[in-house]
């Protein structure tokens, strides 16, 4: 039970017993110590309740149309920034975001597309995987490797055997039963090489376009650079009908996988369409940094012409030589050397 001053000073008076000044005045010291005190305390629970209500809403997040706070808000799916209920709520706030999701949309869809590939490696030897006509792939164990290391096992062993996983060389039978191995657990790669043997007709199977393009849809869907460089492909060799925004949908998608031709495809779309020379120069710099001659030979030009700064341009031959030294090895010149 707490200390109750007043409850002494009722008993003192009724007893009726005199007391000093000085006591009384202590009891009335008390009783305002604990009256102070009492406030306090309740105005330190109280103010603690209403931060940590106000910490808790400041962690949820707030409907951009009708102001509701809640933790479990859908994003706007083009530009990432805003936050709604339901569609309901989302359609309501269209009129009002339209203009600027489109713009915060393209600025996270230029930041993507000029963002510089990452680089694969060989499994084996651990470096960068050259050109794509100077890689393999795989079916046994769905790896891309290098030539270097293909032809080393090749040299070393008189078989071959893949170097990565051991499994015996594929007849033809073998090797699409391998690819349909891999399409069983989705391997856009393996849609993308068995799309390729149904275009040509090779490896026994009849030529069937029709299919070639489906499996390639599907790689595609998957992730797979090849398919979208083979599907941008059709368009310019006239095999499908031209849709310029497809075209350079898969262009981009592809150059933004590493397709050094697709993105050389896009600056020069860029200058010749669009004239706009400053974002075919981007992709032209990240293109020849990875080591692609035309669009060092078109930066070079660029700097001639003042498109491109000093800086940059020494900047793109030092990235082009680190490039061109990471996949440099003795296995893959004696490749060039033998023709293999």
């Amino acid at each position: 039970m707490p200390f109750q001053p007043w409850i002494i000073l009722k008993e003192l008076v009724g007893q009726a017993k005199p007391f000093t000044y000085v006591a009384f005045v202590m009891l009335l010291v008390l009783m305002l110590t604990q009256y102070i005190c009492h406030n306090i305390v309740e105005s330190s629970e109280t103010k603690g309740t209403t931060t940590s209500t106000d910490e808790n809403d400041a962690t949820l997040d707030e409907c951009a149309a009708c102001e509701r706070k809640a933790d479990d808000l859908k994003t706007c799916v083009a530009c990432k920034e805003v936050k709604y209920c339901d569609a309901t709520c989302q359609k309501s706030h269209r009129s009002k975001h339209k203009k600027e999701c489109r713009k915060l949309a393209a600025e996270l869809h230029d930041e993507a597309l000029f963002k510089q590939p990452p680089k694969e490696e060989c499994p084996i030897c651990c470096l960068s995987l050259p050109h794509p006509k100077h890689i393999m792939f795989m079916a046994c164990c769905g790896k891309f490797l290098c030539n270097g290391c293909i032809y080393a096992q090749l040299e070393t062993s008189g078989n071959s055997s893949c170097p990565f996983c051991r499994a015996h060389a594929a007849t033809e039978e073998d090797y699409i039963e391998r690819l349909k191995k891999r399409i069983a657990v989705n391997d856009a790669e393996a849609f993308q090489s068995l799309a390729c043997k149904y275009d040509k007709g090779t490896l026994g199977l009849p030529q069937d376009r029709k299919k070639s393009r489906e499996l390639m849809l599907r790689a595609a869907e998957l992730g797979s650079r090849d398919a979208y460089t083979c599907l941008a492909a059709d368009y310019v060799e006239g095999r499908v009908e031209m849709n310029m925004k497809k075209l350079n949908h898969y262009w981009e998608r592809a150059a933004m996988g590493g397709c050094l031709t697709s993105r050389f495809n896009l600056g020069s779309r860029e200058t010749g369409e669009r004239n706009n020379m400053d974002r075919a120069m981007k992709h032209w710099m990240i293109g020849a940094r990875d080591g692609h001659d035309e669009s060092l030979n078109n930066i070079r030009q660029g700097y001639t012409n003042g498109f491109v700064s000093k800086d940059d341009f020494e900047e793109v031959l030092r990235a082009r030589k680190e490039t061109t030294d990471e996949m440099r090895s003795d296995q893959r010149e004696a490749v060039v050397r033998h023709a293999y």
